[in-house]
């Protein structure tokens, strides 16, 4: 299935779905999609995030190869919905990171590597944003991971029953590629992500497990559009002021 969450036009609520072709489909009935107002896919009570877990990423900003995970969190007041606009803060350098955003389907805590594609529901994408001059003094990038609208998610959750990886993940900026990678080449698998980050906090459904950006990050300046692409998932675009 491909999950969203919507305006609904007769109520005005914020409503699940499930997309069907052309059609969105609800409990209250069905609107065309090209009308319908997407949300952020998921509501997460956190966002759990990995850095460093593309090895050509690390290089490109200068880091070593983390032992373990590398871990952070963004807030769920950074999410927005595809077509929602990036506010950047007052900084001299935001970046784009295109990510494979895995969504916990499942209440869970302390789960084996074996086990662990069972609490996943399904796969979107995100965008990392981030604020690369706090991150040199915000030693714990609560400033330059967590500010509003930095977390950019959509447009559609694909259930684990529908696909699976490798995952070829691509960015763009007013239409020109920026970033072109494959999950294939993850320091750390999905499941062991999972099984590290279940070991110290229960994960709730909705959740997001953000997996890391592949090489070729870059600025973001007011009036651009930022698109995230995930082949078999879909285009999360977003502009930027």
């Amino acid at each position: 299935m491909r999950l969203v969450r919507f305006i609904d036009p007769g109520s005005g609520l914020a409503t699940s779905g499930r997309l069907e072709g052309k059609v969105v489909v609800s409990k209250s009935g069905s609107v065309p999609a090209k009308g319908a107002h997407l949300l952020a896919p998921c509501t997460p009570t956190k966002i759990i995030c990995v850095g460093r877990n593309y090895a050509a990423h690390a290089a490109e900003l200068g880091n070593e190869i983390p032992k373990r995970p590398l871990l952070f969190f963004k807030p769920p007041s950074a999410v927005i919905g595809p077509n929602d606009e990036i506010v950047l803060p007052r900084s001299t350098l935001i970046h784009h990171e295109a990510e494979l955003a895995v969504v916990i389907g499942v209440r869970c805590r302390n789960v084996s590597t074996n086990d662990a594609m069972s609490v996943v529901l399904g796969y979107t994408c995100m965008n990392d944003v981030s604020d690369r001059e706090a991150q040199k003094w915000d030693k714990n990038w609560v400033r330059a991971k967590g500010f509003d609208t930095s977390a950019p998610i959509g447009p559609v959750i694909v259930t684990t029953d529908e696909i699976e990886g490798p995952f070829h993940v691509i960015s763009r900026v007013n239409g020109e590629i920026r970033q072109d990678g494959w999950t294939s080449d993850f320091i750390f698998s999905i499941p062991e992500l999972i099984a590290e980050i279940s070991s110290y906090m229960t994960l709730e459904p909705g959740d997001v497990i953000a997996t890391g950006t592949p090489a070729g990050v870059g600025p973001l300046v007011p009036g651009d559009v930022v698109e995230v692409e995930i082949e078999r998932i879909g285009v999360l675009r977003n502009s930027v002021s």
